[in-house]
């Protein structure tokens, strides 16, 4: 890989791909600062897909953020720990971090048709990447553009090219953004809500081409999402984010099986099975905790069913249930195998 990141003398290509821990991140408001993300760790290796599930203002979009290097500082503070192929990011000078983001780690953001400038042509936005980063005059740059829309599956790529974004579908809107991410070349793709809004039958082609492209290239895919039936198709390892913290983690077989925490098990009973007599479905009762007003104890316990008082003034411990399935909850105790304090991380 001849890239400037691979210059860096702590360029390690034995190192995980993407490690993160204990990462945290911190804004400062006129009502006072509080965590949007309190504490997450994770690691990824190539060609792996790692869902972060949860609910609208769990911290998982503003997590990744963070690693990529895009919160806003100030008001956010961000600490902790994210290195990429054991280069620290955290801390890291400007150029280090630039030259990271979109080669080593892209980002497609949430909702792409919003995400795209009206102003501009697709190809012209695509042949940006390449005109600014490669230095490539504008024709090769817009071959490239439109090499790449083939690649992502984009009928009539160069005449496509021409067009703007309010002519093309939400599916092919989201084939244009994971083109535009995919434009470095990059080690770590990191995809927040990417089949939002779509019907079902283009949810699956873009998982599937997003699929395609890990095997054909050996892409790392974090993959951010509210829904279980995408984390159960695509993802390896899960993490069920809850108030800024992860609560559960394990590879995806595992927490379909045997779910430990309260709040994975509320999350599944949500929703409808084809195998269910159920009438009803369980809604989770009450609303996420805002996050500057996070209660003490578990943070999910007001709305936990399982809730005891210990849940009400003590944040839980960490239990392992196997080597790589653990749980942030007081009935861990009965199940798992205490390994700390949650507060590590």
């Amino acid at each position: 890989m001849k890239r400037e990141y691979c210059q860096h003398p702590d360029f390690d290509p034995y190192a995980p791909l993407l490690t993160v821990e204990n990462l945290r991140v911190r804004f400062a408001t006129h009502q006072g600062s509080f965590h949007a993300v309190n504490g997450i760790s994770y690691s990824i290796s190539p060609g792996a897909t790692f869902g972060i599930l949860g609910e609208s203002g769990s911290g998982k979009s503003v997590s990744q953020e963070a690693v990529i290097g895009i919160v806003k500082c100030p008001p956010g503070v961000v600490s902790g720990s994210v290195r990429f192929c054991g280069i620290e990011l955290i801390g890291a000078p400007g150029r280090i971090r630039r030259s990271i983001r979109g080669q080593g780690i892209a980002m497609i953001f949430q909702d792409a048709v919003t995400a795209l400038n009206p102003s501009l042509t697709v190809g012209f936005q695509i042949a940006e990447m390449y005109r600014v980063r490669a230095g490539v005059d504008r024709q090769s740059a817009f071959r490239r553009a439109t090499a790449l829309m083939d690649r992502v599956q984009i009928p009539a790529a160069r005449k496509r090219a021409r067009d703007y974004p309010h002519q093309f579908s939400g599916g092919m809107s989201q084939r244009v953004m994971i083109a535009m991410a995919l434009a470095q070349d990059p080690a770590v793709l990191i995809a927040d809500e990417p089949t939002t809004a779509l019907d079902v039958t283009v949810q699956g082609q873009i998982l599937m081409l997003l699929r395609e492209l890990q095997l054909e290239t050996g892409l790392a895919l974090v993959l951010i999402t509210h829904d279980l039936g995408v984390i159960a198709e695509a993802a390896d390892h899960v993490a069920v984010m809850y108030a800024g913290r992860i609560v559960e983690k394990a590879p995806v077989e595992s927490i379909f099986r045997e779910p430990m925490h309260p709040y994975t098990i509320a999350l599944m009973e949500s929703v409808p099975q084809i195998d269910s007599v159920r009438s009803r479905l369980n809604a989770i009762g009450g609303t996420p905790p805002v996050l500057s007003k996070i209660p003490p104890g578990c943070a999910f316990h007001p709305r936990c069913a399982s809730c005891m008082e210990i849940c009400r003034r003590s944040r839980p411990f960490r239990f392992w249930l196997t080597g790589d399935h653990y749980s942030e909850c007081h009935l861990g105790r009965d199940a798992g195998i205490l390994a700390g304090s949650a507060d590590d991380g």
